[in-house]
């Protein structure tokens, strides 16, 4: 028979008590936690919509206004039409209810004045819907595919085609986030590689992903799009000023989607013409020979950097994995003497497409980065792999 033990007074108190403590705790440190409004980002108790910095933007912003004007004026018609006949024609004030069963005027009335007013807001709003769909004449063509959990630029068209880089959640952010010690106004949406951009000029976002579905959102830009794998969706955008501005995957990715920030940043046209410059030099220069042949100990240290920035999110940076995420650290498939198992997986993905293939890495990141994994923590193979290996494996 089980008994239960009895609960003093002062027990039940300090139990009930210890939420309470708690939230008090966490109040009195959002002082210490308090931020400002982030340009190009969220502002802090924001009521309304971003600050636009497009023409389609602006136009979002007077619909938007709009709409929530006529939808207050109808409610505040319909509610004092209802609380009038209630509280003048009520039984208490002797009021006799009419008996009739329709009237023809009142039927076509409103009939007629809710169709009359949805025809007004669908013409004002097909103007921009319209023009949102509308990608022709762009001055730059970028795609957007997403991963779990970061976006991949390519620059296809314009000024800078060829450019093509990974951007990702700033490691500090993840540290900041790990630890439980928010801190900036660019929380969650610092990035390690923003989208750059000239100013007033149509750039058009052709968006598809890698594995689920994704959207690509900024909306002081007035843009948001799916990207959904084995589809491409296009969308545009035409800053009119220089500045950052900040976005995040709108689509229910994974469990890391609150890491998946985006951070367009809009130069002038002769600042945009230097880092396209810049950038196609910095491309060069990781643009390795995959004929060359490297020690372990450099490619230990390149492999190091790669897994920090693309691997270390899921596998940790302890490689011991967490959840579903197979641990490296021990893995049969790394320390495997077979090294084209572990290849396969980097270039192909697994599990369905829970590991991510990274073809767009380059031969010598990809070889740095298994080097890496199968002579780190506990795993002393020994192993080399070089990038010549890699570029076999893609054939």
């Amino acid at each position: 028979m089980m008994t239960m033990k009895p609960i003093s007074w002062s027990s039940l108190t300090r139990r009930c008590a210890q939420p309470l403590l708690a939230l008090g705790a966490l109040t009195a440190s959002g002082v210490a936690l308090a931020t400002n409004d982030l340009p190009g980002g969220p502002k802090v108790n924001q009521l309304n919509l971003h600050d636009p910095v497009t023409k389609i933007g602006e136009q979002q912003h007077f619909l938007h206004n709009f709409m929530l004007v006529v939808c207050l004026v109808i409610f505040i018609a319909v509610f004092a039409v209802m609380f009038y006949s209630i509280l003048k024609h009520r039984k208490s004030l002797g009021h006799k209810p009419a008996n009739f069963h329709e009237s023809v005027a009142v039927e076509i009335a409103w009939t007629i004045v809710p169709f009359i007013i949805v025809v007004i807001m669908g013409a004002m709003a097909t103007r921009t819907v319209v023009a949102m769909k509308d990608t022709s004449n762009a001055d730059l063509t970028i795609k957007a595919t997403g991963y779990q959990w970061k976006w991949g630029y390519d620059y296809l068209k314009g000024q800078g085609e060829g450019i093509a880089f990974l951007s990702t959640l700033d490691v500090s952010q993840r540290t900041m986030s790990d630890s439980g010690k928010p801190s900036g106004d660019d929380y969650l949406l610092k990035v390690d590689n923003p989208l750059v951009v000239p100013v007033n000029q149509k750039v058009r976002i052709v968006t598809t992903a890698n594995d689920v579905i994704h959207a690509w959102m900024v909306p002081s830009l007035g843009v948001k799009q799916d990207a959904i794998p084995g589809f491409v969706r296009d969308t545009w955008f035409r800053a009119e000023k220089v500045g950052d501005y900040y976005g995040q995957c709108a689509e229910l990715c994974g469990k890391e989607h609150a890491y998946m920030p985006i951070h367009v940043k809009v130069l002038s046209t002769e600042d945009y013409a230097k880092w396209v410059e810049g950038k196609k030099k910095e491309m060069a220069a990781l643009a390795d020979d995959p004929s060359k042949v490297w020690t372990l100990e450099d490619l230990v240290a390149r492999g190091e950097k790669v897994y920090a920035a693309n691997c270390a999110a899921c596998h940790r940076p302890d490689g011991k994995g967490a959840g579903p995420i197979k641990a490296l650290d021990g893995s049969p498939v790394v320390t495997d003497a077979d090294k084209s198992k572990q290849i396969q997986i980097l270039l192909n993905g697994a599990a369905n497409g829970a590991m991510p293939a990274w073809k767009t890495l380059s031969d010598t990141e990809i070889a740095a980065v298994a080097t890496y994994t199968k002579n780190s923590w506990g795993n002393k193979t020994g192993t080399v792999v070089q990038p010549s290996e890699i570029v076999a494996a893609r054939k």
